[in-house]
């Protein structure tokens, strides 16, 4: 933990972002740097359908794109001499997220609960529950 890099997996959310704040602190803490994740879904569909204007490549495109320049305004508010990285991947959320904590220089995650409840709990998957039980580094899961 004490040498591997803080992973802060983000959907730009107002609950993520304040998950940033101990991603920060915990990075500086034991001074090491901090990957930011975001994973954009790999969007579905078949363009012999016509029901889309544009194919599922040019749409996972374009939310890459957003998505990039959502990382640099984020950057650019960042305050810090941390080493920062950042990483766009495209697929499962979970899956990426877990790929990420197995590249081997992660040694904590720090992830925001969007805190679902009822219904919407049964019929979405955690993120942040699946990563708890299947990281093999420490999770802090911030609320």
């Amino acid at each position: 933990m004490r040498t591997g890099n803080i992973l802060w997996p983000t959907d730009f959310s107002d609950t993520a972002s304040h998950a940033l704040r101990y991603a920060i602190e915990m990075a500086n803490l034991y001074q090491v740097g901090i990957r930011i994740l975001h994973v954009v879904d790999q969007p579905v569909g078949d363009e012999n359908y016509m029901i889309l204007a544009i194919t599922p490549e040019e749409l996972a495109k374009d939310m890459e794109d957003a998505a990039a320049s959502k990382m640099h305004e984020l950057l650019d508010q960042l305050n810090t001499n941390l080493k920062i990285e950042t990483v766009i991947r495209r697929g499962d959320a979970i899956n990426e997220i877990l790929a990420e904590t197995h590249s081997g220089d992660i040694g904590m995650v720090v992830i925001a609960s969007h805190g679902r409840t009822g219904m919407s709990h049964f019929l979405h998957e955690n993120v942040a529950e699946a990563i708890i039980n299947k990281a093999n580094c420490p999770v802090l899961v911030v609320k």
